[in-house]
């Protein structure tokens, strides 16, 4: 009996040790798959770097939603779907009501609105608050204490917060621009809810927990509405490069020196365009804007006065110096007027002196449609109205949510409203790639109708349809399903080569999407 209770013994332990060790090779084989997903992530990461560094072998420019480059891309093949492994580059559709679909490509950050840029550009105090008054549960006190954070003075607001707010908290107002959209938390009053909304697992799409009220986590309203964070709407990373897209500088119209960007333009374009843009530099448009002097007060009528004061005496003789002259004009006495925006110099004309005659020149470049169609792209990648190595804060118009757009000043529900039903999204909120090459500037506003050239003008400093700066969430994954890595990543295509200036692990938020989500690897 001793010996047969030794046996029974022995064999139940053996029978333990062998299931503890199948259960610890499971384990590490699982743990070595979920490694393996985060290396397919890594690589995906890699790959939207590569893309973004070279854009011409990507057909018509299309990230935004591209299945046969961002869709499932197969890294490891093994001849069963347990074998097969890869990643996707995935992202919502913003404007789809439902929340429920999904496009392979990229997120552009100017799509968002650049919090850092409201400190610095030049911006009445109203219109920086009216910016931010536009997202969802802000309030004029949010507004105006998030201000008081990122400008670089101590001045309290109106219904602001400095020093004297964050004295209890240990720490004080920063005064400066932030780094991150998480450092929001420390200004006064904002909180996570605020900050990232009904949207838990950060994927951008409505899930069955984020729409059962008080069920389940996060606790929501059960709208059948995705309630999205500020962070849906603010960046602080969106950014251009004031490059050509072969990399090499644009033609700064603003430039100083007359003789040399004549010089330039004419190698670049022709003698006659050469002519009309430093023509309009030195006398301005025809139709430049100058009001009635009865109906302006104070500093615009002086400012207006000024420029009358300076046109007259540019066009009232030459320089005294020596004379330096281009195309039949005296360029001796310089600049007078500044090119504001490309869309300026369409249509426009200009009263200028060509060998001494009072001629009238009229802009190469007019606004018919299908003339805009074919030479705006061109034109904005070759002139710029600034020197500047990069453009920071404009907002692009192909994907920015309706609450950013109201945010632009100058801007209308109305016309906010008919840019983003004109946006690439088709009427059941899939993805709408046909429109892509009719969307490379933010010429299609004034082509269909949007928006008026002179509206256009005054518009044109905050808005774009390109941005350099992407955002994207990659999923590393097995087809036959088990562990994900899924990361959200922003690559800056404005240096050289494009580079990750942001990663973070959302894994442990959860999966965020799936397998109807995620797709299928592209054959290769």
């Amino acid at each position: 009996m001793i010996v047969l209770v030794m046996l029974v013994l022995l064999s139940l332990g053996a029978y333990t040790f062998s299931e503890l060790m199948v259960s610890e090779l499971q384990g590490t084989a699982m743990y070595g798959r979920g490694v393996e997903t985060r290396v397919f992530a890594d690589s995906g990461v890699e790959m939207i770097a590569t893309v973004l560094g070279n854009p011409d072998e990507l057909l018509d420019g299309n990230m935004y939603h591209n299945p046969e480059v961002f869709g499932g891309q197969l890294l490891r093949d093994r001849g069963t779907a347990r074998g097969r492994g890869g990643f996707v580059i995935i992202a919502p559709v913003a404007n789809d009501d439902t929340a429920s679909t999904v496009r392979y490509g990229l997120m552009n950050e100017s799509a968002k609105l650049n919090i850092n840029t409201l400190a610095t550009a030049d911006l009445e105090e109203e219109e920086a608050r009216d910016a931010l008054l536009a997202l969802p549960e802000m309030t004029t006190e949010l507004a105006d204490a998030i201000l008081d954070w990122i400008d670089k003075d101590d001045e309290l607001r109106e219904f602001g917060a400095e020093n004297d707010a964050y004295e209890g908290l240990g720490y004080q107002s920063k005064n400066g621009p932030l780094e991150s959209l998480e450092e929001l938390l420390l200004v006064a009053g904002v909180t996570p809810w605020l900050l990232f909304g009904e949207d838990a697992n950060r994927n951008g799409l409505l899930d069955a927990n984020e729409n059962d009220g008080e069920n389940t986590l996060p606790v929501d309203n059960a709208d059948g509405t995705l309630a999205l964070g500020w962070n849906a709407y603010l960046t602080v990373h969106s950014r251009e490069s004031n490059l050509r897209a072969d990399g090499s500088p644009r033609i700064d119209l603003n430039d100083g020196s007359l003789d040399e960007l004549f010089d330039t333009l004419e190698e670049e374009f022709d003698e006659e365009t050469a002519i009309f843009i430093v023509a309009y530099r030195m006398f301005g448009p025809v139709d430049d804007g100058l009001a009635d002097e009865a109906e302006l007060e104070g500093d615009e009528k002086v400012r207006q006065a000024a420029k009358r004061i300076a046109k007259a005496i540019f066009s009232a003789g030459k320089s005294a110096g020596k004379t330096v002259s281009r195309g039949g004009m005296n360029l001796a006495v310089g600049a007078q007027f500044e090119v504001n925006s490309l869309y300026d110099l369409i249509d426009a004309e200009v009263d200028a002196e060509i060998d001494e005659v009072n001629t009238t020149l009229a802009s190469p470049w007019t606004s018919d449609a299908g003339d805009m169609q074919e030479y705006l792209p061109d034109l904005m990648d070759r002139l710029s109205v600034t020197g500047n190595e990069f453009i920071k804060g404009r907002v692009n118009v192909n994907e920015a949510r309706l609450e950013v757009l109201l945010g632009i000043p100058g801007m209308d529900e109305e016309l906010a409203a008919a840019i983003v039903s004109g946006q690439l999204i088709d009427a059941d909120g899939q993805p709408l790639t046909d429109a892509i090459a009719l969307r490379q500037t933010t010429g299609w506003l004034v082509m269909d109708g949007l928006i008026d050239l002179p509206r256009m003008r005054e518009l044109d400093e905050f808005l774009t349809a390109r941005g350099d700066v992407h955002r994207a969430q990659v999923v590393g994954f097995f087809e036959s399903g088990g562990p994900v890595s899924r990361l959200e990543v922003i690559v800056d295509a404005t240096q050289k080569p494009p580079k990750a200036v942001f990663v973070r692990d959302l894994t442990p938020l959860g999966r965020g999407y799936d397998r109807r989500h995620l797709g299928v690897f592209v054959p290769q």
